[in-house]
């Protein structure tokens, strides 16, 4: 993954990658909408839904929080105050 966020980086001004943002973006929202539906398909997981709640609460706010860290923590190395680059 961080030779992917290197090869990007240096390549960041190529007309090609800066187009394939939004195929990206909806490639991710299609994947996740596929995964709601198999998750609401299986039975098992729907009718213990009561004991997984808490676990998987726990783990989607962990999840949250630590994509919270992590993004601030790019924007503090790679971004300079005033939006430069």
């Amino acid at each position: 993954m961080f030779l992917g966020i290197g090869i990007g980086y240096v390549l960041r001004n190529w007309s090609i990658l800066q187009k394939t943002e939004k195929t990206i973006s909806l490639t991710i929202f299609l994947l996740l909408f596929i995964l709601g539906v198999s998750i609401g398909s299986n039975s098992l997981i729907v009718n213990n839904l009561g004991k997984f709640g808490w676990q998987a609460i726990v783990l989607a706010v962990s999840g949250v929080l630590g994509s919270l860290i992590a993004a601030r923590l790019v924007l503090q190395l790679f971004f300079r105050k005033g939006g430069e680059q």
